[in-house]
């Protein structure tokens, strides 16, 4: 991320370069259907994720995309099958830094401007954002349902986000926000697993007081 900071820099040319006069997916959807802007960036969102979510599920479907989920749930078995794991982290690497960029890109689009130090603390965010989606998503769920979970856990995200800052919180204290929700998003799944536990241990004291 230091690094991406200078190379950034180098591509862009100045800190800041602003998108007036110039021709974005938002601005041609806002012309083409009278559009106002937030509903344009939304829309552009919407139809954005479901194409990638199409593509990552037909993707991680073929050999390929399966080769490299397996690397992620167990590199040392995939291995000993004769894949070769280093490239599959490669190609995973590869894949998701292009999501990101295309990311990156329609936010620049959206807010119309794009500033070197707009990626700052993303890496927070999503974190935040899958570990949401996990808490909301079901147990034993398909691939195609983790893939949905991850986009639901970012809008929920941004939603609670909006609702503090509406409520009167300053926009200051966003980190320490975002890093009570990673907190609390970590201990649900925790406190989840741990109640089943807690319940059959509570069964076998009342089972135990009977026989008593």
């Amino acid at each position: 991320m230091i690094a991406l900071y200078s190379i950034n820099i180098r591509i862009m040319g100045k800190a800041n370069t602003p998108l007036l006069g110039v021709t974005t997916a938002m601005a041609q959807l806002q012309k083409a259907f009278s559009l106002s802007p937030n509903v344009s960036s939304l829309l552009t969102g919407i139809v954005f994720s479901v194409i990638i979510i199409v593509l990552i599920y037909w993707f991680f479907g073929t050999e390929i995309g399966s080769a490299i989920r397996a690397t992620g749930n167990n590199e040392h078995m995939v291995r000993a099958l004769g894949v070769d794991t280093d490239t599959m982290k490669i190609l995973g690497l590869m894949i998701s830094n292009g999501l990101v960029a295309l990311s990156g890109a329609l936010v620049a689009q959206s807010q119309g401007y794009a500033d070197v130090g707009m990626g700052t603390g993303t890496i927070v965010i999503g974190l935040a954002s899958i570990i949401i989606g996990e808490v909301v998503r079901a147990k034993h769920a398909s691939f195609g349902a983790y893939l949905v979970s991850v986009v639901l856990g970012s809008v929920i995200y941004r939603i609670i986000i909006a609702v503090v800052l509406q409520l009167g919180l300053k926009s200051t204290d966003l980190k320490l926000l975002t890093a009570i929700i990673v907190a609390a998003s970590l201990a649900v799944p925790v406190l989840k697993s741990q109640m089943p536990q807690k319940h059959a241990v509570a069964v076998a004291a009342v089972k135990s007081g009977d026989d008593k």
